[in-house]
């Protein structure tokens, strides 16, 4: 009998030093701020504290309405983008082009000051009322916020209707759907895994770019109420490390949320879906239960 071949697994020297390196580092790192003249015991007393709550509900409320406002203009834009009609594709054109085109800081501001020449606003017989008193912070974050996003969820929307086949249009034509039926049925649908993605990016992005509200526009999220505590308390750099744990939180919170959604809209493109996080730790916990202590199945 020929003697078994005897593998010997390659020694991986690079790996060891780059990991030395990288621990290494961040020893330093938390050594660093373990010693830095911070209050860390002010954070936990501050967490839950009611004007922080009020400031975080605020963040999630203009987050959320802003996300909404930009995904429903977004779908519009998207539609009058691919549409055949000149008008429509540029207006939304330009539109795109403006939004995308500007800072959302910029916009925030013009939105708030809007005042200083429009000095009312005049809907005719629907609403009529002095612009100052329209053009809240909330109202002012809320346009700044999602009219810009709307720029960027049509860029969005656009893609993922391009990316369905051609063929399911025809068919459903065929069928004698309209084009509107045929978008609410067919398109968007399948879409949709094109879509949520980077539409759950965007949403995590906006909880993030509404602390800008803070100085912009004067609205009070949570940014604006750690930093007002701040300042009374002497505990400056201690409240932005409290608004940085709240906006982990969310996001954390937010990004599961995200992963289930996009695993929703891809049962039609998978033939079997892949184990949730929880799925994948009962497994192992089940097979860990099934064997003995000398390694064998029970």
């Amino acid at each position: 009998m020929p003697e078994a071949l005897k593998a010997i697994p390659v020694r991986h020297y690079g790996r060891w030093v780059s990991a030395v390196l990288v621990i290494g580092l961040l020893a330093l790192l938390v050594n660093a701020f373990a010693t830095a003249n911070v209050n860390y015991s002010a954070i936990p007393d501050y967490l839950f504290n009611s004007t922080v709550v009020e400031g975080l509900g605020k963040t999630v409320l203009i987050s959320v309405l802003a996300m909404v406002l930009g995904l429903v203009l977004g779908i519009l834009l998207a539609v009058m983008r691919l549409s055949k009609n000149p008008v429509t594709s540029s207006v939304s054109w330009a539109y795109i082009w403006f939004f995308r085109g500007t800072p959302v800081y910029v916009q925030l501001l013009l939105w708030f000051n809007l005042a200083l020449i429009f000095p009312y606003i005049n809907l005719g017989f629907i609403y009529r009322d002095e612009m100052s008193d329209f053009m809240t912070p909330f109202m002012a974050a809320l346009l700044g916020l999602g009219l810009n996003e709307a720029a960027y969820m049509s860029e969005i929307v656009r893609a993922g209707i391009q990316s369905v086949d051609e063929g399911q249009t025809e068919a459903s034509h065929a069928l004698g759907m309209n084009q509107g039926k045929t978008l609410r049925r067919i398109v968007l649908p399948q879409a949709m895994r094109v879509i949520v993605p980077p539409t759950g990016n965007e949403f995590i992005n906006m909880l993030k770019t509404s602390s800008l509200a803070a100085s912009a526009a004067q609205y009070l999220e949570l940014l604006r109420s750690t930093s007002d505590i701040g300042q009374t308390t002497g505990a400056t750099v201690e409240m932005l490390f409290l608004a940085a744990t709240w906006y982990l939180i969310l996001t954390s919170v937010f990004s599961v949320g995200q992963y289930y959604l996009e695993r929703h809209y891809a049962r039609g493109s998978l033939r079997s879906l892949p184990l949730t996080p929880w799925q994948k730790v009962k497994k192992n916990l089940a097979t860990v239960g099934h064997r003995s202590p000398g390694g064998m199945s029970a």
